[in-house]
């Protein structure tokens, strides 16, 4: 019987409201310091939520070539950045590799709002003539995955999700489905950056963004004062190798094996048919070959919201036990950033991997003693760490479940070789020196 491939973790590039680079965001979760707060690119005053997590200082014309900075929005610029970063973390070096043996799978529950608003704002005040031809494509899902692939020239099998906060796991997990195809290097992921008015009206739509002011009781996951969730912007791209590949070149790095995956879809509200998301569990369980009992903490997608909550935590009770495993959200310290919080997820996942720590859930002080799990709070736990489990819950009934585990032969402590992101990774200087 012929062997899968094994898709591994061998690069990481981070932008989140807490943090730029891997290191930046790895060391302010582990401290508890939050990247929520007023909104400072658009005045919110008229608004009825005003917080979000906003990129700290994240300057496109730092990392981008002055051409790319007119066709593109401010998702594509973070995404075309920290795909950078991944690759310089990786030591991978694209014009060494084979341009068919690359692919680029990126999700995006949003596209490009930002840039989409000012061309509809010079449409209607100054006329079509005004209308920038890159709009065509700037606003599009799809356009990261194409930027992405034109910059490193990776013509390899690529494609785009839109399954909003579950499309970051949808992504990684198509990347691993096309390593196990025979594609030896994918990059995967998601980043969202919708923070402007017309974004923001689009999220108001939905009503499940909290109203409070006050940025350390506003999100509050599986909490008794849970009211909603702040959203934010950016999120994780992650280089996907097959482990022989990464090993035939020294790949620095091997933070660790996408081990299982699966997806459900709840049934329509008021149908009186419980969730999905158990079954996405075990199935993703399953798929790693991994008794729930191996699993030694979970990446909760803690909606914030009683519902959510309600339904995320008995389906964890149902599979591992009543606090069985400890749970996290450490997106509380960021917002949701949808597509691209749960490829963060995934990242913090497996940073912990590494350093056999589990960060805090920020600011959740009284845990609804009616959900049934171990969440961890106040301050970071040590614990050996093995076999990881990540959720992720879209809007509309979207579910996915994905399984990491720290390469064979490491203890689940800090013995991978240190992360290398630098948030300084300028335009065309990326890992060639060390690939």
């Amino acid at each position: 019987m012929s062997v899968k491939p094994v898709a591994v973790v061998t690069g990481i590039g981070i932008a989140a409201p807490n943090g730029l680079g891997t290191d930046a965001y790895w060391a302010s979760t582990l401290e508890g310091r939050s990247g929520i707060g007023r909104i400072t690119r658009f005045d919110p005053k008229d608004y009825p939520a005003v917080l979000a997590g906003e990129l700290p200082g994240f300057d496109p014309a730092r990392y981008l070539s002055d051409r790319l900075l007119p066709q593109t929005d401010r998702v594509t610029q973070i995404s075309l950045a920290v795909t950078d970063w991944a690759l310089a973390d990786a030591a991978a070096d694209p014009k060494r590799l084979s341009e068919y043996d690359m692919g680029v799978v990126t999700a995006s529950a949003s596209g490009g709002f930002e840039f989409g608003q000012r061309e509809l704002e010079n449409l209607w005040s100054k006329g079509r003539r005004y209308v920038s031809a890159y709009q065509s494509f700037a606003w599009f899902y799809a356009v990261n995955t194409g930027q992405i692939s034109i910059r490193h020239g990776m013509r390899g099998p690529s494609s785009a999700l839109v399954t909003e906060q579950a499309g970051g796991l949808d992504a990684l997990a198509q990347a691993r489905r096309q390593i196990r195809a025979g594609t030896p290097f994918m990059l995967a992921g998601g980043v969202d950056a919708s923070l402007c008015p017309w974004g923001w009206v689009a999220q108001l739509a939905g009503g499940r963004l909290s109203r409070s002011e006050d940025p350390a009781r506003a999100y509050l996951p599986f909490e008794t004062r849970a009211c909603g969730f702040v959203p934010g912007e950016g999120g994780a791209i992650l280089v996907l190798e097959d482990k022989d590949a990464a090993r035939a070149r020294k790949a620095p790095n091997m933070y660790g094996e996408i081990a299982g995956y699966a997806a459900s879809f709840d049934p329509a509200p008021g149908s009186g048919r419980s969730s999905a998301l158990r079954r996405a569990i075990q199935a993703a369980l399953d798929d790693a070959e991994a008794d729930p009992s191996e699993v030694d903490a979970v990446f909760a997608d803690g909606a914030g919201l009683p519902g959510p909550d309600k339904d995320e935590a008995q389906a964890l009770s149902a599979v591992f036990g009543p606090y069985g495993v400890p749970v996290t959200v450490p997106k509380s310290m960021t917002g949701r950033l949808y597509s691209g919080g749960a490829s963060l997820d995934v990242a913090a996942a497996l940073l912990a991997l590494q350093d056999g720590i589990l960060p805090a859930t920020a600011h959740v002080s009284r845990p609804s003693p009616d959900l049934e799990i171990d969440l961890v709070v106040g301050e970071p736990r040590r614990i050996a760490l093995r076999t990881v489990l990540v959720i992720a819950r879209g809007e509309g009934g979207f579910n996915s479940a994905l399984v990491v585990r720290a390469p064979a032969g490491s203890p689940g402590s800090a013995t991978v070789p240190a992360h290398q992101n630098q948030t300084h990774t300028s335009h065309g200087s990326i890992g060639g020196n060390n690939a």
